[in-house]
């Protein structure tokens, strides 16, 4: 018998016979104040749950000498406890016996398919996150706290889709909220974004999100220029844009700010190269941020946050970057890179493309003033189509990298 017996209760159920038995063999049981009626009795020890570092110490303490049964929501292993016990004691040391998750059964009640899903576990995240988080998925199932209750989670998804300029991908969502699940006070809800966020929830709730999947062909990485909007051929290069995007070597997750975006071509091929990126697009021109907003709309890159302002004051108020490009400094490089390196985070990359000759000269000596370490590129780019096209040779471009 392992040393830790961890049962899933369903939501609202009671324990059966099999339950009983493995915790009778046991010597304490860990649960939290919902499930403490379940087991309850003479002779019974029983610990809370909570703090879990509370906990785990009292099952350490007690192992070597009994077996100590775990009591858990639904499936243990999905977004529960199971994981943190496996990690501490070993897979060898823990029996699971898994119950129906809240997830399951939410989507039972709605007669929504749950194979398709993104989980998405909001315990802790800002505000601010949420729509980079969310959006690019056209289906996603939330568990929400008492801060990211239902109502705040579509006020920011509503905030998210305005910066975006995108209405009607605010009115494509439907929102589904169960609460109380197989209690006694169980209520299903269903409205969209602008209804759920006017409404109130009680704390135990779960959320679900769809929209329509949006419906595009363009290649995950390689959009040409042609496709995406800009001014006056204000646009990075494809070749260009590609290096770039190589030098600034993308994490899965973290913060990519953009500054002096312009057409947004950088901000947008990173967002879909990596969905789970959180990319701010930093630019001063009304113009060029209409642009940015219509490429975001038109490629599905909802995970860009579109930043009004001139750098580095509008930068204060983001989150710490993992990664930084700046396309366009308006003449401000030297106060962006002050104020860029200190928050850059451990291990990333601050990356500055040169066209003009006071860029190419500066910016490695700025960069390596803040303690980062320098690489240089340079790539000239002509083009021409066979067999008989014109040769048109661009300015060549430097690609400084600083490395934190």
């Amino acid at each position: 018998m392992s040393r830790i017996q961890l049962i899933g209760v369903a939501p609202g159920s009671a324990l059966n016979d099999e339950q009983r038995a493995i915790i009778g063999r046991c010597g304490c049981v860990v649960a939290s104040s919902r499930h403490r009626p379940l087991v309850e009795g003479p002779g019974i020890e029983v610990l809370p749950i909570a703090p879990v570092e509370q906990a785990l110490a009292a099952i350490a303490e007690r192992v070597p000498r009994m077996a100590v049964a775990v009591l858990a929501s639904g499936d243990p292993l999905f977004f529960g406890i199971g994981r943190t016990l496996i990690s501490r004691f070993g897979g060898g040391q823990v029996a699971i016996y898994p119950a129906l998750s809240a997830m399951q059964l939410a989507c039972s009640r709605f007669g929504v398919p749950w194979d398709d899903l993104e989980v998405v576990s909001l315990h802790g995240r800002l505000a601010g996150e949420l729509g980079a988080r969310l959006l690019p998925h056209a289906k996603v199932f939330c568990f929400t706290d008492r801060i990211n209750s239902p109502a705040a989670v579509a006020r920011a998804l509503l905030a998210a889709c305005e910066n975006l300029g995108d209405a009607e991908l605010a009115a494509s969502y439907t929102v589904r909220v169960a609460e109380n699940l197989g209690l006694a006070g169980e209520r299903l809800r269903q409205g969209s974004l602008t209804e759920i966020a006017g409404q109130e929830f009680g704390d135990l709730n779960i959320m679900l999100l769809t929209r329509p999947a949006a419906a595009t062909n363009v290649p995950v990485f390689g959009l040409g220029e042609e496709a995406i909007r800009h001014s006056r051929g204000l646009i990075t290069k494809d070749e260009v844009r590609a290096a770039t995007l190589h030098a600034l070597r993308l994490p899965q997750e973290g913060v990519l700010w953009d500054i002096g975006a312009g057409s947004g071509s950088v901000s947008v091929e990173a967002a879909r190269l990596a969905p789970g990126l959180r990319v701010y697009a930093v630019e001063r021109n009304e113009s060029a941020l209409e642009n940015i907003r219509a490429n975001c709309r038109h490629f599905a890159a909802y995970n860009i946050t579109v930043v009004a302002g001139p750098a580095p004051e509008i930068l204060t108020a983001l989150p710490a970057p993992d990664r930084v490009f700046v396309g366009g400094s308006g003449g401000n490089l030297a106060a962006i890179i002050a104020h860029v390196v200190p928050r850059l985070q451990a291990g990333g990359r601050l990356v500055v493309n040169g066209v003009i000759p006071a860029t190419r000269e500066t910016a490695p000596a700025l960069l390596h003033g803040a303690g980062l370490e320098v690489t240089i590129s340079e790539i000239s780019v002509s083009r021409r189509t066979f067999p008989a096209g014109e040769e048109k040779r661009m300015n060549p471009i430097a690609i400084m990298v600083g490395s934190k």
